[in-house]
C-alpha cells in the first residue's frame, strides 16, 4: 500500500479489454478504466475473471465433448426412456397401482437429478469431474443391478427414483460442465453435441428395453442395460477434462446469483417450463395405447419424440453461437408448449401422434441443450458450475411435481387426456414468457444478439 500512496499524485490507471466473448456475457468490445487505488482483492478477481483461455478445440476439448456425448447416452438416455418404464410397470410388477402413482418413480428420479446439482456443481468446481463421475458410475451401476430384483413399489422409488437419480446427476454435471471450460465462442454448439447423446439414448433405450424385456425378462433386461451403460460411464469417465483452476470449494448458496436479475428471471422461467415439459415422455407410450396403438409400435412413438431431440439438441445450438443462445432458448420453450396445446390435443392416430412426438422433441430437445449455455453465458467461468447446479436445484421441484399432477388430472378426468395436455403446454407457454424477460434483462434491444 506504500506504493501505492507514492502514486496517488499520478493518473495512473489499468486498462482492461473485455471483449465479445468475455464469460459473463455478450458486451460490446469497450475498454473500461479502473484506478489504480483498487483494492488487491478486487484486483484479483478481476484478473482471474479474464485470464481464461479457451483453446475452442484440441485433443482434450474434442474427447470432453465426446466423453460427455457417452455419459449422456447412458445415462440421461435411460431417464428419457421411463415412459417404457412406467408402461411395463403398469402392465406387470405395478399394475394395482394407478399411473400417478408409477408416475412418482420417474418424477423422484428427476428432482433427485436436479436437486443434486448444486452440490455436485460446487464439488465440481473445486475438484474437477473425474471422481465425481467415477462415484455416478458406481451408483448408476449398482442402482440398475438392484433394480433387476426389485418387487415392491417402495423398492422402485428407492433403486430406480433415489440412486438412479443421483447416478445421472454425478455423471450428467461434471460433463456438461466441463465442455463450458473448454469454450466459449463455439459452447452451445459443444454443448448441443454432448447432450444430443441424451436423445440417441432416447431413442435406443426404449426400444432396447422392450426388446430385452420381452425376450429375456425385466430383470435380465435391467442387467444387461447396466452393465453396457456402466461400461459407458467408465469410458466418459477417462474422456472427459476440466480446465477450471479453481481449487476450494465456493458457497452453497450466493446471495449474488439470486441478485442477478436476469439469472433469477430465468430460473423462474425454467421453473415453470419444467413443470410441464417431462410430461409428454412420461405418458406418450399410454397415450398411444389409449388410442389402441398396439403395444409393439407405441413404443416406437417415445423413440421417435427422442429422435426428434436429436437433431432439435444439436441444430438450434450450432445456430445459437450465431445469433445468440437466449434469441433461441425463448422461441424453443414457447414452441414445445404451443405444439402440445395445438397439437397434441388433438392426434389421436398412429401417424399425428408420430408427427407430435417428432416435433416435440425437437423444440424441448433445444430447450434443454440451450438452458446451460445461457446459464454459463452469464456466469463467471470460476462457478460456471456452481450455477449451473442452482438452476437445477432450483428447477427440481416443479419437476417433482409435473408427473404426479398429470397423473392425478389423468384421473380425475376418468382417464381424459385433455386438461393433462393443456396443463403441460400452458406451463411451458408461460415458462417461455419469464426466459423472455430475462434475455431482455441481458440486453434490451429485442432483436439483439443475446
Amino acid at each position: 500500500m506504500a506504493n501505492v500512496e507514492k502514486c496517488q499524485d499520478t493518473p495512473a490507471t489499468i486498462c482492461i479489454s473485455l471483449d465479445e466473448e468475455s464469460s459473463i456475457g455478450p458486451h460490446p468490445s469497450v475498454v473500461q478504466t479502473l484506478p489504480l487505488e483498487m483494492s488487491m482483492e478486487d484486483h484479483s478477481q478481476v484478473s482471474q475473471q479474464s485470464s481464461h483461455a479457451y483453446p475452442e478445440g484440441g485433443l482434450k476439448a474434442n474427447l470432453t465433448v465426446i466423453g460427455a456425448f457417452i455419459a449422456l447416452f447412458c445415462t440421461f438416455g435411460q431417464m428419457n426412456a421411463f415412459g417404457t418404464f412406467q408402461a411395463w410397470y403398469a402392465a406387470h410388477q405395478l399394475r394395482h397401482l394407478p399411473a400417478s402413482t408409477i408416475s412418482w418413480i420417474g418424477s423422484l428420479q428427476l428432482w433427485i437429478f436436479f436437486f443434486s446439482g448444486a452440490s455436485i456443481g460446487r464439488l465440481f468446481d473445486a475438484y474437477g469431474p473425474t471422481w465425481l463421475m467415477v462415484a455416478g458410475t458406481i451408483c448408476y451401476s449398482v442402482s440398475m443391478m438392484l433394480m433387476s430384483i426389485c418387487t415392491q413399489y417402495y423398492q422402485y422409488v428407492l433403486c430406480q427414483g433415489i440412486l438412479l437419480g443421483l447416478g445421472v446427476g454425478l455423471v450428467f454435471y461434471p460433463s456438461l460442465a466441463s465442455i463450458s471450460t473448454h469454450f466459449m465462442k463455439y459452447r452451445a454448439t459443444a454443448i448441443g453435441v454432448a447432450i444430443a447423446g441424451s436423445s440417441v439414448g432416447g431413442v435406443v433405450y426404449p426400444i432396447m428395453l422392450q426388446g430385452l424385456f420381452e425376450r429375456v425378462g425385466f430383470g435380465w433386461g435391467a442387467r444387461i442395460s447396466g452393465l453396457v451403460s456402466g461400461v459407458g460411464c467408465v469410458v466418459a469417465t477417462l474422456m472427459v477434462s476440466s480446465l477450471s483452476a479453481q481449487k476450494k470449494p465456493g458457497p452453497y448458496f450466493d446471495i449474488k446469483t439470486i441478485a442477478d436479475a436476469s439469472f433469477l428471471l430465468l430460473a423462474i422461467g425454467s421453473c415453470f417450463v419444467a413443470l410441464g415439459l417431462f410430461i409428454p415422455f412420461f405418458y406418450i407410450v399410454e397415450y398411444a395405447k389409449h388410442w389402441a396403438i398396439p403395444d409393439h409400435l407405441s413404443f416406437y412413438v417415445l423413440a421417435v419424440m427422442n429422435a426428434g431431440g436429436v437433431l432439435g439438441r444439436v441444430a438450434p445450438a450450432v445456430l445459437s453461437d450465431s445469433i445468440g443462445r437466449f434469441n433461441l432458448l425463448t422461441p424453443s420453450a414457447f414452441f414445445s408448449g404451443v405444439s402440445c396445446v395445438a397439437f397434441w390435443l388433438f392426434a389421436k392416430s398412429l401417424v399425428s401422434i408420430m408427427l407430435f412426438s417428432s416435433i416435440y422433441g425437437f423444440f424441448s430437445g433445444a430447450f434443454i441443450s440451450l438452458i446451460t449455455p445461457c446459464v454459463a453465458q452469464i456466469s463467471d467461468i470460476r462457478v460456471i458450475g456452481t450455477r449451473i447446479g442452482m438452476l437445477y436445484t432450483i428447477i427440481s421441484f416443479p419437476s417433482l411435481l409435473g408427473g404426479p399432477a398429470a397423473g392425478a388430472l389423468l384421473s380425475h378426468n376418468h382417464g381424459s387426456y385433455n386438461a393433462m395436455i393443456i396443463f403441460s403446454g400452458t406451463t411451458v407457454i408461460v415458462g417461455s414468457a419469464f426466459i423472455l424477460g430475462s434475455k431482455l434483462v441481458v440486453e434490451k434491444n429485442f432483436l439483439a444478439q443475446v
